[in-house]
């Protein structure tokens, strides 16, 4: 009996060790996973538009490129759709710290920052090239650094592509906007714009602007191929002018509070991945608009009139008031960069 005594008493100790030997291992092993994920970076990236749009896609891409580049130490939360904020919150959210990046539209920082009112400036740009030239060389970079006062770092541009004109009822030349309610991104800009062609500018929410089409709020709006077709606006439009009027594109911003503090090499890992990025959306939208503009005309939805030369001259013509109403704003330097790069040959 004593025996067999010793030997339960041997077991009993062994199995107490064991399970202290295990449970400290566990214990080690969740301290270690806690550790790691207290050490993770998280940066809240929020936007407006759909996740098959190209800034959409872009986003995605930028996401994954991060986590890739820094093996998993940088999580970039993606917000599409306005499911965290909207146009009108994400600025001010961004300032204050409460989310880390985001890419608004132009038209959202011409209303604080009157500079950015230069790129929203009816037939601003010829071309894709002219947006190449600009984004990427000195407006670009006069541009950026007008965010520095703001807590805001301008980390790249983002193409959608050329805004063209839908509506109900063909619109061909400046006279057809008379009295017509046209959507708009709210924006100075863009309201003198159609005020000047005599049309009714009403500003709402891009998500806002599906139902207000279908239940007749107004009667056309401005867009890029691509969110025509994404959006399904062909459903309550008749009529499309191919008239590459204005261009939509968007800032990658992030809190400059945040990228101050990030550990260099991770900063370097990000710059990476939204070089890739911006290529990735640049070469996209491009092809998105050409591709879906195909689509469009093979579907038979609306009626596609493509605007010639004289008419883009009359357009140009009723839309000077605009340059001259905005230009003092916008400042001599920036003004001075686009009459350069209107002097490039085409």
């Amino acid at each position: 009996m004593k025996s067999f005594a010793f030997v339960l008493l041997g077991l009993i100790s062994a199995v107490v060790i064991g399970f202290g030997q295990d449970l400290s291992l566990a214990k080690w092993s969740y301290d270690e996973e806690q550790e790691k994920l207290s050490e993770r970076i998280i940066i809240k990236f929020s936007h407006v538009v759909a996740e098959n749009t190209p800034k959409g896609l872009a986003v995605d891409r930028f996401a994954q490129l991060v986590k890739a580049k820094t093996k998993g130490r940088v999580e970039v939360q993606v917000f599409p759709n306005s499911t965290l904020h909207s146009e009108k919150t994400e600025i001010p959210a961004l300032v204050k710290g409460e989310i880390q990046m985001i890419a608004p539209a132009f038209s959202h920082l011409s209303g604080t920052i009157p500079q950015w009112a230069v790129l929203e400036l009816p037939y601003v740009f010829r071309d894709q090239k002219d947006v190449d030239e600009a984004f990427r060389g000195e407006i670009g970079r006069m541009l950026f650094s007008t965010l520095n006062q703001s807590n805001m770092k301008g980390m790249a541009f983002w193409a959608n592509g050329f805004k063209q004109i839908t509506a109900n009822r063909p619109m061909i030349t400046p006279d057809d906007f008379y009295s017509q309610r046209i959507r708009i991104i709210p924006s100075e800009v863009l309201d003198a714009q159609f005020r000047t062609l005599h049309a009714i500018p009403v500003g709402s929410s891009f998500n806002d602007l599906y139902s207000m089409l279908a239940s007749g709020k107004v009667d056309g709006e401005e867009n890029t191929i691509s969110n025509v077709y994404t959006k399904r606006l062909y459903q309550v439009q008749s009529h499309m002018t191919v008239s590459n009027h204005n261009y939509l594109g968007y800032a990658v911003i992030m809190n400059q509070s945040f990228w101050n503090k990030l550990p260099a090499d991770i900063q370097k890992a990000i710059d990476e991945a939204l070089t890739e990025a911006t290529q990735f959306n640049n070469e996209l939208s491009v092809s998105m608009n050409e591709s879906q503009f195909e689509m469009l005309k093979e579907m038979r939805v609306m009626e596609i009139h493509e605007q010639t030369e004289e008419e883009r001259a009359m357009w140009r013509q009723a839309l000077q008031p605009v340059y001259d109403q905005f230009a003092p704003s916008i400042g001599k330097p920036l003004m001075d960069q686009i009459k350069e790069l209107h002097k490039l040959p085409r």
